[in-house]
């Protein structure tokens, strides 16, 4: 009965009907079944979307809608049903329960991610929703449709989870996964071995997420590569106080100080912690709008003189975002022309950025903010340390670096 020769014209009695008439009928409870089934094969779309919101539609009507050509049209339809699902008992035995189910998992395998994310929008937090239903939902590759139900469902449990993120049927899935309520531990831990920056971005956010302090600690050291990672860390509702104090190596002033203000730590972390910020603060203050390359490199000229150019003056300067500051200081340190740092900067050449990190006495803790702020290189592209927290270049490769940066282009 689908089709558009099937529905060149109203037929049966409501044959003579105005479309406004025939949408009334359709959408009202009381109309008699025989009728909803007739004008399930309506012409106008309006009609036949009247009788897909219909809940009191019968089966003859759904069957026509569930195949008509008009994807909104079995969207409307998909809604509906999955509305009825918690007048569905389980154990109800009953044609009407049978075919409500039946058709709706036909539905949920329906080409257009419309209908699927119909369902979805309803079910995604219902109880009463078929388990088969919900793991083929959160299964589909679409985000729109698996995503309500990955973040929301009651009925995944933790096994499940697990099995989605082993073998995740889109790369949102873990994101997805890592936003739901009240996520246990062994969850966490799944998707903090990932290398999902975005997902463990999520998961870091979540404040209801049970993450182990092993687990943190150690994304904390991982942390210096994803800047996304640092407010949700300094935000997370517990830190042990080796995870704060390695927090405050990495992260800006401004978290700093927020990490420095928090009231749950221990009162000598916190003081430590406020020491780090006073220490910061004084070492470079952020230089005013339009500073130039002379006055960034008669600056970083003072601090050397000073004895105060240093790892936390560099880091500073990094926290403002404030490129000339970072380039004059990493030359005076490095005891090379501001021009070496540029080239390096200008190549997007992580390892002469590294070497001139190395020649500058300072520790691979400034690479990766250098070689992003200055190099605008992307976490996968920089250099990390090695496990032991040393430069991944062998000296002479260092040595070969710098001698290059400062004769090309001389």
């Amino acid at each position: 009965m689908n089709g558009a020769a099937a529905r060149s014209a109203p037929t049966g009695p409501s044959a003579t009907l105005a479309e406004a008439a025939r949408v009334r009928l359709g959408a009202a409870r009381d109309t008699p079944a025989d009728l909803l089934a007739a004008l399930a094969a309506d012409p106008s779309v309006v009609v036949r979307a009247a009788v897909a919101m219909n809940a009191a539609a019968p089966e003859q009507a759904h069957r026509v809608l569930a195949a008509d050509a008009d994807e909104r049209i079995r969207s409307l339809l998909a809604r509906t049903l999955a509305t009825l699902i918690p007048d569905v008992p389980r154990q109800d035995r009953s044609a009407l329960a049978q075919h409500v189910l039946a058709t709706l998992s036909m539905l949920v395998e329906d080409e257009a991610e419309r209908v699927r994310s119909a369902i979805a929008e309803v079910v995604r937090d219902m109880p009463q929703a078929p388990r088969e239903l919900i793991l083929r939902l959160a299964q589909d590759c679409a985000v729109p449709v698996s995503e309500p139900v990955l973040r929301l469902s009651p009925l995944l449990g933790t096994e499940d989870l697990l099995a989605l993120l082993a073998d995740a049927p889109s790369p949102a899935t873990a994101t997805a996964i890592a936003r739901r309520p009240n996520l246990a531990a062994s969850v966490a831990d799944a998707i903090a071995a990932t290398a999902d920056s975005a997902a463990i971005a999520a998961l870091l956010a979540n404040t209801s997420a049970a993450i182990r302090e092993a687990t943190l600690d150690a994304l904390i050291l991982r942390a210096a590569q994803h800047q996304d990672w640092h407010a949700p860390l300094v935000h997370r509702p517990a830190l042990s106080a080796r995870g704060a104090k390695a927090l405050s190596e990495i992260v800006t002033t401004q978290l700093l100080g927020v990490l420095a203000s928090r009231g749950d730590l221990d009162p000598e972390v916190t003081r430590e912690l406020q020491h780090r910020l006073a220490e910061r603060q004084h070492a470079a203050p952020p230089a005013a709008p339009g500073t130039t390359p002379e006055a960034a490199l008669h600056h970083a000229q003072a601090l050397h003189l000073a004895g105060r150019l240093d790892e936390a003056s560099l880091l500073a300067a990094a926290a403002q975002a404030d490129i000339r500051l970072c380039a004059a200081l990493l030359a005076v340190a490095a005891r090379v022309p501001v021009a070496a740092v540029e080239r390096a900067a200008a190549l997007r050449s992580a390892k002469g950025l590294v070497s001139l990190i190395w020649q500058a006495g300072f520790s691979m803790r400034c690479a990766g903010p250098m070689q992003g702020l200055l190099g605008h290189l992307a976490p996968s592209q920089q250099l990390v340390a090695t496990e032991q927290g040393g430069f991944p270049l062998a000296a002479e490769e260092i040595r070969w670096q710098v001698e290059f940066l400062l004769h090309v282009g001389a």
